[in-house]
């Protein structure tokens, strides 16, 4: 026993090492342990695509089954590659915008077919990855000053903490105010407060994984308030079914307010299920008329997630002294290669996920974060059931938190200096009031760029940021209603 015991102890030893060594795990100042954490918590925080993305597609005719599992493949195989050649703690799974573009603009609108349109994501995400190739995605990064850099951080943190605040129903749409204060009796809006009450204790005793314990926890009250109601024949709609009042009232008889679960836990992938794998229509989306759609998802593609890698980089500390993130071109090049393996896959484009910073926040700093999240992905697609038993309302507190950190980030940004401080502003509200990271980043570089050339210093402005801010004044003219 006691050579066995020493055994065990030696070859857990050696797979620390192994892992330590290839990462670089104690290089930054992290552990195997906190990695771990750091990537279910990330995993945690994006898990809810895997039910949003099929819902959004399927609305446009693709089967919901086989795009639940393309989602989890599609999200497995991009993560795993930024963590194993990136080697950075960036979850990735198909982009929210990018897919409404899809199913709502190319399939619904234009009334192309899903293969097409999985085709033209595979065509834009091979160009965006040319563009790495030639180093000018690297170089329009590198263009970027300080004031924007910081400030693209910090309107992610206001963007992710928005949505959020949304999840948890905390603030609702007015059609007088356009938003306002949610009710209080909303069972999505007190279990959201009772997830963020979590994570603000379990945060401020020093617990390390509180978002990660946070979303379980609330997850595990959620059920049991659920149960509870049941019991008493009460609606308590925290899962938020349609069929049930959003609010506290008697529940109708035979209805329930847990998830719908028929008992099985594992569902293994079929012929039915893998349907899309592979079945794009590159040819078909090789047309002139489609270059407006390929442009527009080059720009959503292309700037989201450069704003994403930069903000969540910097919160985990992987830049230089001049805020260059470190293996930039390894990090766009995956990030490229994740929408043409989203197209193939049939799950619309794969980028860096903001939610990202959730795990940072834990300690992740190495792609063992990554390569986490790409296995839990996978087994994601096994236990189709289980995800429907983690609400949103467990998931917004984490979202609101991780915002906090983020927009931390604004004490860098030189609020006296008018012509550094304006532009950066109008990045960080516009992100916000515009839901768009990819705008919020148009309006920051052209007024930027506007200033500088009215108070006569143009030449302290980088070349290609005159070009991009052109580009996107062109995108913002023509292309961007499309989206």
């Amino acid at each position: 026993m006691g050579n066995r015991t020493y055994d065990g102890k030696n070859i857990k030893s050696s797979i620390i090492s192994i892992l330590d060594e290839y990462f670089g795990i104690s290089k930054y100042n992290s552990t195997v342990k906190t990695e771990l954490i750091a990537g279910l918590t990330t995993f945690m925080t994006m898990a809810y695509i895997i039910i949003v993305n099929p819902l959004i597609l399927s609305s446009a005719g693709m089967d919901y089954n086989a795009v639940f599992v393309a989602t989890c493949i599609a999200a497995a195989i991009s993560t795993f590659f930024m963590g194993v050649v990136a080697k950075k703690p960036f979850g990735m799974a198909a982009g929210l915008g990018l897919n409404s573009v899809v199913a709502f603009g190319v399939i619904l609108t234009m009334h192309q077919s899903w293969q097409i349109a999985m085709g033209l994501i595979f065509i834009e995400g091979f160009l965006v990855f040319i563009l790495v190739l030639t180093n000018l995605r690297e170089m329009v990064m590198h263009a970027i000053p300080p004031s924007l850099k910081m400030s693209i951080g910090v309107g992610i943190g206001m963007f992710i903490s928005f949505i959020g605040f949304k999840l948890a129903n905390i603030v609702i749409d007015s059609p007088e105010n356009l938003l306002k204060f949610g009710n209080v009796s909303n069972p999505v809006f007190i279990i959201s407060i009772i997830g963020i009450i979590i994570i603000m204790v379990l945060m401020s005793r020093k617990i390390k994984g509180s978002i990660f314990f946070g979303i379980i926890l609330t997850a595990i009250i959620a059920i049991i308030a659920c149960l509870i109601a049941d019991l008493n024949n009460v609606a308590f709609n925290v899962f938020q079914n349609p069929n049930l009042p959003s609010f506290i009232t008697p529940l109708t008889a035979g209805s329930s307010n847990l998830p719908q679960w028929g008992g099985g836990l594992i569902e293994l992938p079929n012929a039915h299920s893998i349907s899309t794998i592979g079945h794009l229509d590159i040819l078909g989306a090789f047309s002139l008329s489609f270059i407006p759609i390929i442009f527009a998802l080059m720009m959503v593609d292309f700037f989201d997630s450069l704003g994403t890698v930069l903000a969540v980089g910097t919160q985990a500390g992987l830049v230089d002294k001049t805020g260059k993130l470190l293996d930039l071109k390894k990090v766009l090049s995956v990030d490229a290669l994740g929408a043409m393996i989203g197209g193939f896959m049939g799950s619309s484009s794969n980028t860096a996920y903001v939610e990202s910073s959730a795990g940072v926040s834990e300690g992740g700093k190495t792609g063992l974060t990554s390569v986490v999240v790409a296995c839990l992905f996978l087994i994601a697609m096994l236990f189709v059931p289980l995800a429907y038993f983690i609400p949103s309302a467990a998931t917004a507190p984490a979202l609101i938190i991780v915002g906090f950190f983020m927009i931390s980030m604004v004490k860098h940004i030189e609020w006296d200096d008018f012509e550094e401080s304006l532009p950066a502003f109008l990045t960080i509200t516009s992100m916000a009031f515009t839901f768009s990271i990819s705008k919020g980043i148009g309006f920051g570089f052209i007024s930027y760029c506007v200033i500088k050339l009215a108070v006569g210093k143009w030449r302290e402005v980088h070349p290609l940021m005159w070009v991009v801010s052109l580009i996107f004044i062109i995108y913002f003219i023509f292309v961007s209603n499309m989206l």
